[in-house]
């Protein structure tokens, strides 16, 4: 994704953003070619924005230079952008001063002098109701994560009570563990009457329930077991909410939904959570490649002298990372898919979370490739590697061979008439 400027710009302004203030350089080309440098100062507040605004439009500069620091460039890109300006949004690791001249005026008067040559890429920016979207799905996952360590929580506590309920149930928080945790909190130490109120498949367990709910609590740990199943509680309705709000704020992509929900370990989360960090809108990345660069998702790219470095990943989108991860366990695991023969032809060399990490980038891929496209979800199926895989098995299996000893000759097999 390139945004970078060809030519130079007549007039241009560099905002370096901190918490309470922030300085914007105005250059200005003369009529003999001189540059006109203007730097003033404004504070962060709304009404200061404003008048920052009115300053540039008043000044005739069409365009900014805004430096990404934290998460401060927001209100003013929120200003800028209704008030008519182009705002680029520059990498603060891609704009960095000459060491020995750093100050606020000197880091505005840089960055709107790479930007007026044309040396700033700009970032993605997703439109404002895809922002909105992802501030939702965001936060979603976070209290996703936080009722995972409300439950590991518990976990350690029954642990430390003797209680091997997660021996023996697959999810302790489920309807029937549910109400055996609840019924301890309340003081009740019987077994067999915490195992008899096992649910369905459950209650085939009874005799090892009872063996595993036969612990030692104290006052102490029953009011912080009672209290930590009230917090559990008190996140599954905020998961629920939230669930209920992105689904709401997803009604205008919900063709784009469908067409992503067909892949394979993309369940109707994991869709809205791309559509969310990556928008609607793949010109913005030219191929599939650099929309899986830009994620954090393909291999990096370190060679020096002719000689390869590693093939670490690059930082990228954490959160889509941790969506296409997920949803590349989840495709692992389905049946006759091309998604799980990339799986399966990786993990036996390189690992499985490589091989997941792989299968999530060919995930990616295939996002943008739909996205473009507008055209439904073909399944390659399991063979999906079969023909290119076949001189590759045949040297494998003689090279074994080889290296038990055998002297091995290929002849090809005669045909039936």
């Amino acid at each position: 994704m390139d945004t970078s400027l060809s030519v130079v710009l007549p007039i241009c302004c560099g905002i370096d953003v901190h918490k309470n203030t922030l300085t914007a350089c105005l250059l200005t080309t003369g009529a003999s070619g001189e540059v006109v440098q203007d730097v003033r100062t404004f504070r962060t507040v709304t009404a200061q924005l404003q008048e920052l605004a009115r300053w540039l439009r008043g000044a005739e500069c069409p365009t900014v230079a805004l430096e990404s620091t934290g998460v401060y460039w927001r209100p003013v890109f929120n200003v800028l952008e209704p008030a008519g300006l182009e705002v680029v949004l520059a990498n603060a690791q891609h704009v960095r001063n000459v060491p020995g001249r750093k100050t606020d005026v000197k880091d505005a008067e840089w960055l709107a002098t790479l930007f007026r040559v044309g040396l700033l890429r700009g970032s993605f920016v997703p439109p404002k109701e895809i922002r909105e979207l992802r501030d939702l799905t965001r936060y979603r996952t976070q209290v996703i994560r936080q009722r995972a360590q409300e439950c590991n929580r518990i976990q350690k506590l029954l642990e430390d009570c003797n209680i091997k309920l997660a021996g023996v149930a697959t999810d302790i928080l489920g309807k029937s563990g549910r109400d055996m945790l609840e019924s301890l909190g309340q003081g009740i130490d019987d077994p067999k009457r915490l195992a008899d109120l096992a649910r369905g498949k459950l209650r085939a367990k009874i005799p090892a329930l009872e063996e595993a709910l036969r612990g030692v609590l104290s006052g102490t740990q029953r009011w912080l077991l009672r209290e930590q199943l009230h917090k559990v509680a008190e996140l599954d309705e905020a998961i629920e909410r939230l669930d209920v709000k992105v689904a709401e704020s997803c009604l205008p992509f919900a063709e784009a939904l469908a067409i992503l929900d067909q892949i394979p370990g993309v369940n109707a989360r994991i869709a809205q959570i791309i559509v969310a960090e990556i928008g609607l809108d793949m010109t913005r990345f030219k191929t599939a490649s650099n929309l899986a660069s830009w994620a954090g998702m393909c291999p990096g790219n370190r060679r020096s002298a002719g000689k390869s470095q590693g093939g670490k990943t690059r930082k990228g989108n954490g959160w889509l990372r941790q969506a296409l991860v997920e949803a590349g366990w989840a495709a692992s695991r389905s049946k006759g898919t091309s998604l799980s023969a990339t799986y399966h032809r990786l993990a036996g060399r390189r690992g499985g979370k490589r091989a997941c990490l792989a299968v999530g980038h060919r995930i990616l891929r295939m996002v943008h490739n739909l996205l473009s496209s507008h055209r439904p979800y073909q399944e390659g199926g399991i063979d999906y590697y079969r023909p290119t895989d076949t001189d590759r098995l045949k040297d494998k299996l003689v090279q074994r061979l080889r290296t038990l000893g055998y002297a091995v000759t290929i002849a090809a097999a005669e045909t039936a008439a």
